[in-house]
């Protein structure tokens, strides 16, 4: 198996990727020679800071779901919509291509992020050893397509502002729409927290024992 950099007495740099021998660094002060950034040899309390920003947004999740994101006031009519029946009434009126770009970034994605994530985090802090590369390679996945989530609150921004031009109508964000961007950021910070570098950590120690 390939030796890993903390195996050969280097550390990787999280910013520039800059492998560094750990008799370079300064002792209370390690920074990267390179871009300057802090720099370790794991991230500190990876995993209890994931397990608390996954918590998290899975509790949120469930507001941002049942409350409305948005409140469409026209001609003095009120009608508010929370992200499942923004999708049923998007499919309703024939717009299917933009009901799937919004199921895909406010359900899809969302549910997808936690759930890989709580299987990552879950597999680590039970030493699963079951394919490591393939994990790995989840992990690299869900932190690339995380920002995407925010497409919906950015819809709802635009159209907003759109809307308030015309003067004909009012479209207000509302909790659902906090509870969902509150989501979006939290689960890119649990991605941000765990550290994929523990996957095989827990294999080398099984290994030595």
């Amino acid at each position: 198996m390939t030796r890993t950099a903390k195996e050969i007495g280097a550390i990787s740099c999280h910013t520039c990727h800059l492998l560094v021998p750990e008799d370079a660094l300064h002792p209370q002060h390690p920074h990267c020679p390179r871009c300057h950034a802090a720099i370790a040899s794991r991230k500190k309390d990876s995993l209890r800071r994931t397990w608390a920003f996954l918590i998290a947004a899975a509790i949120l999740y469930i507001p941002a779901n049942i409350y409305p994101i948005l409140t469409l006031i026209s001609f003095g009519k009120k009608s508010s919509e929370t992200i499942i029946s923004g999708i049923l009434q998007l499919i309703h009126t024939g717009q299917w291509i933009i009901a799937a770009v919004v199921f895909i970034a406010s359900v899809f994605v969302p549910v997808f992020k936690i759930a890989a994530l709580f299987f990552l985090a879950l597999s680590v802090q039970m030493n699963i050893h079951w394919l490591p590369e393939q994990r790995t390679r989840l992990y690299r996945f869900v932190e690339a397509i995380g920002r995407w989530s925010m497409i919906d609150v950015f819809m709802i921004s635009i159209l907003a502002a759109i809307v308030k031009l015309k003067a004909l109508a009012t479209v207000e964000a509302e909790i659902g729409a906090l509870a969902f961007a509150a989501v979006v950021i939290l689960t890119m910070l649990a991605a941000m927290t765990f550290d994929p570098r523990l996957i095989w950590d827990r294999i080398r120690e099984s290994k030595n024992d």
